[in-house]
């Protein structure tokens, strides 16, 4: 089996002193190298290191050396995002400019027990140690490998932001899927054989949560920041617990029926499709939908159990018939018929099929499940 590096990111809140002078001292050396790096067009690390380190080591002589490693990383990561929104006509501002309070640490910078649930983090003159009070914390850490992590400064604290790899054995790619079709109140996914779907009611979430800080934005109040950030943090973490849930539900279908691989729908520019043709609320709707998140956790999931994860062309998957792969007509509330071949089928389950047909037809494998012609991909309209 192939081997592949699964990686994951937890968020931890710190209990400690960090230094306020560590976040002006590092946005400093980052502007300088932004500065540098739009001025001679560098996007390569080793060369903006070359030209700059020894020059920003000399200025900041009690800084630990490895920031400014990080930093020129972070510059090279940032101007190299604003070269492409520029090319696009998206990026208005003729250089970059890094806003966050956030500082990049590499393996040098930082250390992390989970054992005494501590962290340790380098500064000017030796280090600071901080308690991780809570964060997104599970056993199989203990059993993966440290790598980069990124330090954090919000209104209620510091984070750190630390990302885990664990090397798993991948199965090999053959015709044996689950398809997971993700919809704004429900999420459908499954085999060919049968399909499942699980009721989210994101989008009744997401409008409850919109109404109440439309209010609150409405009525001016002096505690009005506090509660935005109460409610923003409450509505991610019902929507995050239904996915975390779901997207479990899924890799354990996918090593129940023996499936080496999890097909999903390439959404990433859906909400850029036909945007001048819909409604303002629709627009503020997929504005608000965040099916890119339940993808991103799927993934993981998915990679740490040893399975491959494909996305696939998600044009036209509920409106043709995964038997003949005609268009289909309407026929009731979510419910599609096929005036060619009669099948008549939830347009969930068959955007899942479709998917499934999709996949079989670029891993060459459509005669797994011969009960029906791969569906057409030229189709559409």
């Amino acid at each position: 089996m192939p081997l592949e590096t699964a990686k994951l990111t937890a968020s931890f809140k710190l209990n400690g002193s960090i230094p306020e002078g560590l976040f002006s001292t590092y946005k400093e050396i980052l502007d300088q190298l932004l500065d540098h790096a739009c001025a001679k067009g560098i996007t390569s690390f080793k060369r903006l290191k070359a030209e700059k380190y020894h020059e920003l080591r000399a200025k900041y002589p009690r800084l630990p050396s490895h920031y400014i490693y990080t930093a020129c990383q972070m510059a090279c990561y940032v101007y190299r995002s604003f070269r492409k929104l520029k090319r696009k006509g998206l990026a208005k501002a003729e250089k970059p400019v890094f806003k966050k309070q956030v500082v990049m640490l590499d393996d040098h910078l930082f250390s992390l027990n989970l054992e005494s649930w501590e962290a340790s983090i380098a500064i000017e003159g030796g280090r600071v140690k901080a308690k991780l009070l809570h964060g997104t914390y599970h056993e199989k850490f203990k059993e993966m490998k440290i790598g980069q992590a990124w330090l954090v400064r919000r209104e209620d604290g510091f984070y750190l932001k630390a990302v885990f790899s664990k090397v798993v054995e991948v199965a090999e790619m053959d015709g044996k899927a689950v398809a997971v079709d993700v919809n704004e109140n429900n999420i459908a996914f499954g085999t060919l054989e049968r399909v499942e779907n699980r009721e989210t009611k994101e989008r009744a979430i997401r409008t409850a949560y919109f109404l109440k800080r439309r209010r609150l934005q409405s009525k001016p109040r002096l505690n009005e920041k506090q509660l935005m950030a109460k409610y923003k943090g409450r509505e991610r973490r019902r929507v995050e617990a239904i996915y975390h849930r779901i997207a479990k539900e899924v890799v354990a279908k996918a090593k129940e029926t023996g499936a080496s691989t999890i097909v999903m729908e390439d959404l990433e520019k859906i909400r850029k499709k036909h945007k001048k043709g819909r409604s303002k609320a629709i627009n503020g709707r997929l504005n608000r939908w965040s099916f890119r998140k339940f993808q991103n956790i799927v993934d993981y999931k998915a990679r740490l159990a040893g399975l491959n994860v494909k996305y696939i062309e998600a044009d036209y998957t509920s409106s043709l018939c995964p038997i003949c792969g005609e268009k289909l007509s309407p026929n009731g509330y979510r419910q599609m018929k096929c005036s060619e071949c009669g099948l008549e089928e939830d347009r969930d389950v068959i955007a899942v099929k479709n998917l499934l047909r999709r996949y079989q037809m670029d891993v060459g494998a459509s005669s797994v499940h011969p009960e029906g012609p791969p569906m057409k991909r030229g189709g559409k309209g």
